[in-house]
């Protein structure tokens, strides 16, 4: 049972729409007069047969113009390249179909087509002044989560660190989770975007609790862990942890995971909803420097960091931590809390170890002299900071980041005692 206050927030698409083969419904979901739709994706899908089937369908419905530039990272200069284009004859529905980047880069476009004006005017929280064009979200992959999210990330040149943009506006009108669309996904892509699902209930789970207010859910919109926000990460926690390991290596071993596929799908949108009222915590905020700094995959450098993240909070979050080894099914082995506690934290380890993350940062590139650099970074991702249940300084971070480095957990849990 639950000991968090009963105070929750929701914050979702209009439609949600989750199974196989659900991608050509996207027509049906199209809002009443539209007539110009705009598709965004990447190069790799709009040449798959199973992006001709959602083009189709919604050529039966409106006329329909298709953009497959979208960058990895989102860099800014070339969304607002891109808006410029489409200012003249604005689409009325915007469908994304890709991963993270795909659907961040229609929220970021629906926005500046909208609102106008220059980036930077929008990021930090609640700075959207209203709804934006439609968009439609159609992942492709079962890891961000961001077709339920009020958040979209980009890549500022002039700053050191990815922006985020975060408001209630942002969030799409649909979703539609078509899990065909990871069948043939890449073992690695599969791993850092799974891990990184799962960061997504964790750090939500285990997130601050505020005190409930009446104006909480206006002052921010990342509001730490509540009620709803537990009901999301538990279930997502559960989904990903049982399929990850085993989608990977069905794959590898040439058997069918499509059972599996389904249920990392849904624990991706589950880590989604989590996400998007509970918000994120250190390992991401640690992560956006390590990302610049290596340029690594988001996912791999999260997983890397997270059982040491986990490690550093679990003696703040022991119910919590218990609660979540229950959900990865480590129940045989105790009923202490404080042991499930410790054995949520392997078992996590073990998940990043087996899908075949590293287990330390030197392994992706980072070394001693930036430990300080980057623990100084990341202490500017405030929302992040600001979320996570231990105090975070410049030296924890840094104490984070070094036994993350050495590969040595003992080193937190040492300092715990």
């Amino acid at each position: 049972m639950s000991s968090t206050p009963l105070f929750g927030l929701l914050r979702s698409p209009n439609t949600v729409l989750i199974g196989r083969g659900q991608r050509v419904a996207v027509a049906d979901h199209l809002p009443e007069g539209t007539r110009r739709v705009l598709i965004v994706t990447d190069e790799r899908m709009a040449g798959l047969p199973a992006f001709a089937s959602i083009r189709t369908s919604l050529e039966r419905r409106a006329s329909v113009e298709l953009f497959t530039g979208v960058e990895p990272e989102l860099p800014t200069g070339g969304l607002k390249k891109v808006a410029e284009s489409f200012r003249a004859t604005p689409p009325d529905v915007i469908v994304a179909v890709g991963g993270g980047s795909c659907i961040d880069f229609a929220k970021v476009l629906s926005l500046l087509l909208k609102h106008g004006g220059e980036l930077p005017d929008y990021y930090g929280e609640f700075a959207v002044p209203g709804p934006i064009t439609p968009v439609i979200a159609i992942p492709t992959t079962s890891g961000t989560g961001s077709e339920v999210t009020p958040v979209a990330v980009v890549s500022d040149p002039n700053r050191e660190l990815k922006v985020g943009i975060s408001s209630p506006y942002l969030i799409p009108t649909v979703a539609i989770c078509d899990p065909e669309l990871t069948d043939h996904t890449p073992a690695a892509l599969t791993a850092n975007v799974g891990i990184d699902a799962l960061a997504h209930c964790i750090e939500s789970f285990t997130a601050i609790v505020r005190p409930p207010s009446t104006t909480l859910s206006s002052e921010r919109v990342f509001v730490g862990n509540a009620r709803l926000t537990e009901h999301f990460a538990l279930a997502g926690i559960e989904a990903i942890g049982a399929n990850l390991v085993k989608t990977i290596r069905k794959d590898q071993n040439g058997e069918d995971a499509t059972a599996a596929r389904d249920e990392l799908m849904l624990g991706s949108l589950c880590g989604g909803f989590a996400l998007g009222t509970g918000g994120t915590a250190a390992a991401h905020a640690l992560q956006y420097p390590i990302g610049g700094l290596t340029h690594t995959p988001h996912g791999l450098g999260i997983g890397v960091l997270l059982p040491y993240v986990m490690e550093f909070n679990r003696p703040a979050k022991v119910a919590e931590f218990a609660r979540i080894a229950r959900a990865l099914g480590v129940t045989d082995q105790t009923t202490d809390e404080v042991e499930l506690s410790h054995l949520a934290v392997e078992a996590v380890a073990r998940i990043a170890y087996d899908i075949g993350i590293p287990t330390s940062l030197s392994e992706i590139g980072v070394t001693s002299e930036t430990v300080h650099w980057i623990a100084d970074r990341a202490l500017l991702s405030r929302r992040l900071v600001d979320n996570n249940p231990r105090e975070l300084t410049t030296e924890s971070l840094a104490e984070i980041t070094a036994a993350a480095l050495d590969g040595s957990r003992s080193r937190l849990l040492a300092a715990a005692l």
